[in-house]
Parts: structure tokens; C-alpha cells; sequence
């Protein structure tokens, strides 16, 4: 069976969102109608009795418009104010959104420290499976409104691989401004190729991952991306980095529809998500 006909039988899957395709290009605020259709769409992967896990960013850009502040702010002490409010809103629209579809979100924040602490890690992952046993929508974000340079992931790509290891998904979907990978930005070199199928992540295709979103909303690139599609895959999880223009992408990739980038799990190394977390403890 090909590998992306085999997507439909996916059963715990993790979806990441950034904060650029949450935002009207236009003014960076919200884009309800987009967050209404990706709503419908994790629903109804419930409805097939799938777990849906969704790593949301957008707290510092919703708080940002909701504090006044026409540029994202720089200051630390900025961005953790505009977090602690745009946080709470953005949870208020999700609760209610998902409530008009019968389904239960639930809020999970998490710094670094939460991973690296043996005994946080557990407790996290046992509040995970918890979640997910009660049919609750776990929402995930970094604590952006505590976390420091010392204590946080800084990305969210890297933060939702590190989740999709952690509960032993089956699938991480990374939705962002762009298609997939290239064999360079596609924004400055029209003649750069899509790479439809990443057998292996050697040093060539790592060097393709440049530190620009294209935008200036959100805080991961595709460096970032390629990052988390090395640990996804050796935790045994089948990756996909996809446009996140359009939500309705999210049922088309589980039907096996060819859109983005798909990265096909490894055989699952036991002791790859520690020693890595190790690795970042000392970062």
C-alpha cells in the first residue's frame, strides 16, 4: 500500500498550527472563517474516532492586536503580557467553536522544563492519554507567559514532534505558508523544486531548511520543520509539512489526496526522544 493511502488508517494524530495560518494576511488579526473550517475538520477526524491533538500557536499575535501593539513586540516582559491575554482569548474561541460541534477542548501548556524533568514528562504524558480517554481535544501551545530564553522550546514545530513522540502518534501535520519542502525558498528562486517524499533527512536536504517563514508573524521556519521531522520519524511517527492556506488540506491529506511533504516514520527508536531532550537540557 502506498504511503499516503496508508494515512487513512491513522489513528492519533497531531496537528500544528502556525500563527500565520490562523491570521488575515492583510491586518495579522484573526481569521474566524479559517478557524471555523479547521474546527469542522478536527470534529469530524473525532467523528471517525480518531485522537486529535492540536498544537495552536497565535496567543502573542492575539494579544498583540488585542493590547494595541502595531508591531510584534520585542521586549520579553511585551511578549509575555500580550501572551497571558491573547492566550485566554484564543482558548475562549476554540472552547466555543468546538462546543458548536460537540466536542471538548482542553487547554496544555508547556516550557521545556516540562520535557526535560523525567517526572514532568510522565505526568504530562499521563495527562495526554487522560485527555484523550475522556474524547477531550487536547489544545497545546508553549507557555509563552512564564517561558524565558533558559526554559522554552522557542517553536512550535519542534514542540508538536516532541508531543507526537511523547503520546506515540501515528502522524504529525505541520500546516504553515508553504506547500512542502523546496529544493531552495520558493519565494526567491522560482526555480526551486518540490520534494514530494523524504526517505531519509541527510545533510543535503538539511541544508535546504532556511531560517525565514516569509512572514513576520509567526517564529518557526523551515530549519525548524526539517528539526521536527527528525524526531517524529525516529519516534515512529509518519510527518507532513503542508500549505495551511486552505484547512479543508487537513481531511484531503487523510484520504491520501498527494499534497505536501511527507516524511515516512522510521522504525521507532525507544531511546531517541530522551536522548534528545537531554541534548536539549543542556541547549
Amino acid at each position: 500500500m502506498d504511503i499516503r493511502e496508508q494515512l487513512s488508517q491513522k489513528k492519533r494524530i497531531v496537528i500544528k498550527i502556525g500563527s500565520s495560518s490562523l491570521a488575515h494576511k492583510e491586518t495579522g488579526s484573526l481569521d474566524l472563517i479559517k478557524l471555523e473550517i479547521l474546527v469542522r475538520e478536527i470534529s469530524d477526524l473525532k467523528n471517525q474516532g480518531k485522537d486529535v491533538v492540536l498544537v495552536s500557536s497565535g496567543a502573542i499575535m492575539v494579544g498583540k492586536h488585542t493590547l494595541g501593539f502595531t508591531d510584534r513586540p520585542k521586549k520579553k516582559s511585551e511578549k509575555q503580557a500580550c501572551a497571558s491575554v491573547g492566550q485566554a482569548r484564543l482558548m475562549m474561541i476554540y472552547q466555543k467553536l468546538f462546543m458548536e460541534y460537540n466536542q471538548t477542548a482542553g487547554q496544555v501548556l508547556i516550557t521545556k522544563n516540562t520535557m526535560v524533568n523525567d517526572l514532568n514528562r510522565f505526568n504530562a504524558k499521563n495527562t495526554f492519554c487522560e485527555l484523550m480517554s475522556l474524547g477531550v481535544i487536547p489544545i497545546v501551545n508553549e507557555n509563552d507567559t512564564i517561558s524565558t530564553y533558559e526554559i522554552e522550546f522557542g517553536d512550535n514545530d519542534t514542540l508538536s514532534a516532541v508531543v507526537a513522540a511523547l503520546i506515540d502518534a501515528d502522524l504529525l501535520i505541520l500546516l504553515s505558508d508553504i506547500d512542502g519542502l523546496y529544493t531552495d525558498d520558493p519565494h526567491k528562486n522560482h526555480n526551486a523544486r518540490f520534494v514530494d517524499v523524504v526517505d531519509s533527512l541527510d545533510e543535503n536536504l538539511i541544508s535546504m531548511g532556511k531560517e525565514s517563514t516569509g512572514t513576520d508573524v509567526g517564529s518557526g521556519g523551515m530549519a525548524t520543520k526539517l528539526q521536527a521531522a527528525r524526531v517524529a520519524t525516529a519516534a515512529g511517527t509518519d510527518m507532513i509539512i503542508a500549505n495551511g492556506e486552505d484547512f479543508h488540506i487537513i481531511h484531503r491529506l487523510i484520504r491520501g489526496e498527494k499534497y505536501g511533504t511527507i516524511f515516512p516514520a522510521k522504525i521507532k527508536d525507544e531511546y531517541f526522544l530522551i536522548d534528545y531532550l537531554d541534548k536539549l537540557k543542556n541547549d
